[in-house]
């Protein structure tokens, strides 16, 4: 099934797309290098795929996460998905200082 809706031209589709309230996949056929771009740009979709089928994500290659709510963050893997459990952490110690003295066996 498809369905389709009229646009009056490309900054109008773009418009018509992203303002629905889910932006998981979005998909772009075009000849045009120009439209190609700008859609690579202003599309925002967890995937966007361009002059292809837009179901069949790869696993391990591919995040498949969405905007909006789609959800956010990498789904089915890809090399981003363990980053979703970790939380980042910085520790800086300043070794100069005076007064510094060693631990004691």
């Amino acid at each position: 099934m498809l369905a389709i809706i009229r646009a009056a031209d490309i900054d109008d589709a773009l418009a018509i797309a992203n303002g629905t309230a889910y932006a998981l996949t979005g998909g772009l056929y075009s000849r045009s290098p120009a439209r190609i771009a700008l859609a690579k740009r202003a599309l925002r979709v967890g995937n966007l795929y361009i002059n292809r089928r837009i179901t069949g994500a790869l696993v391990d290659r591919q995040p498949f996460g969405g905007f909006k709510l789609s959800g956010i963050g990498s789904k089915a893997g890809g090399p981003d998905y363990l980053l979703q459990f970790l939380l980042p952490r910085c520790v800086t110690e300043n070794t100069l200082r005076h007064g510094f003295t060693p631990e004691t066996a």
